[in-house]
């Protein structure tokens, strides 16, 4: 699986402030007010960074990004405060010449008179919030990365187990969603079926379902079954970031398949690589409980201990200690105790 096999998709190419305003106020729970003109239906944010325009207050406009979200904190306002009537109102017919989406007023400051009626005049939305600066774009700046973030939709089975986001894919039919069903029947937590959507944000890879499809998976010759319903709400989770990835394969003698792990795989999705693990299926292999151990083995190498290196370090210290003779290996235990349980 690579990224060239699925179509990277902007989620957004714009949203109006409006809905910008009314998202920061209900999900991020922002206290913002408006201090100026309630023109929001037709002004869009088309970007994620944002810009403070304190170069454009002082005259240096050549660089100014005003197409951005505006954010006015404790040094413009200061900067303004310390000026007389006539150099205020110069200064804010400069700054407001530019068709701004939204201007912020933050920590708490009050938008100048001055500054109020040019925006109300020239249709620019502006808002008061007590968020400190620094703290309100953080918050501002990850809530415009996920509206504008970069999606792709893969064909899988996804799975929280033991809080390891796992995507299982591979062939149609081969049992995806089979091996999702059994993981969630022994306790796991079903994110997405049959359609995952994964979604780039902060270079981590968040994958959840579509609107239509959550929490509900189709198992061949069952047909839709709804695990919410049948599991309870510990079954199922809306959104899980994508740690490995699964892929199930029929056996083939011919294919060589690691079976150390010391050659670790991945593969990139959206420019980011993500651990892979190959899967191939013989009968009678317990695909289940080989992907916890999967989960369990990502767990262990992500706090630093890798079994694999661990067992090739103790072979080459044993190949050094051994003689050029054979020698008959030895058990791990010297001496057997009574044993009568």
């Amino acid at each position: 699986m690579s990224e060239e096999m699925y179509q990277a998709i902007p989620r957004k190419e714009k949203i109006s402030v409006s809905y910008l305003i009314e998202s920061l106020q209900n999900q991020v729970q922002l206290n913002i007010h408006s201090c100026g003109s309630e023109y929001t239906e037709n002004k869009f944010v088309t970007e994620s960074e944002l810009h403070r325009p304190g170069l454009a207050l002082a005259g240096f406009t050549s660089l100014f990004t005003w197409q951005r979200i505006q954010i006015i904190g404790n040094t413009e306002i200061h900067y303004l405060e310390q000026m007389n009537s006539d150099e205020r109102s110069k200064a804010i017919d400069i700054l407001m010449q530019y068709d701004f989406p939204v201007i912020f007023i933050t920590s708490g400051n009050k938008a100048p008179e001055e500054l109020i009626k040019t925006a109300c005049k020239r249709h620019i939305p502006m808002f008061e919030t007590n968020t400190e600066t620094t703290h309100f774009m953080f918050l501002l700046r990850d809530f415009l990365e996920d509206q504008f973030a970069v999606q792709t939709m893969i064909h899988g089975s996804m799975v929280d187990v033991y809080g390891v986001g796992m995507l299982i894919y591979g062939k149609s039919g081969i049992g995806k969603s089979e091996v999702a069903l059994d993981l969630v029947e022994r306790g796991h937590r079903l994110v997405a079926d049959d359609v995952v959507i994964l979604t780039k944000k902060n270079n981590t890879l968040l994958a959840s379902a579509t609107e239509l499809t959550k929490h509900f998976m189709e198992i061949r010759g069952l047909g839709i079954i709804d695990i919410l319903s049948m599991f309870g709400i510990r079954s199922i989770r809306y959104q899980k970031r994508l740690e490995v990835v699964v892929e199930l394969s029929l056996w083939n003698e011919s294919h060589v398949i690691d079976r150390i792990g010391l050659d670790k795989q991945s593969t990139s999705i959206l420019n980011i690589d993500i651990p892979k693990v190959q899967l191939p299926i013989t009968p009678g292999k317990n695909i289940t409980v080989i992907a916890e151990v999967i989960a369990m083995n990502h767990l262990s190498t992500h706090y630093g201990y890798d079994a694999a290196k661990a067992f090739q370090a103790k072979l080459n210290q044993r190949i050094k200690e051994k003689s050029s003779r054979f020698e008959t290996p030895k058990r791990a235990v010297e001496y057997f105790e009574g044993d009568f349980e």
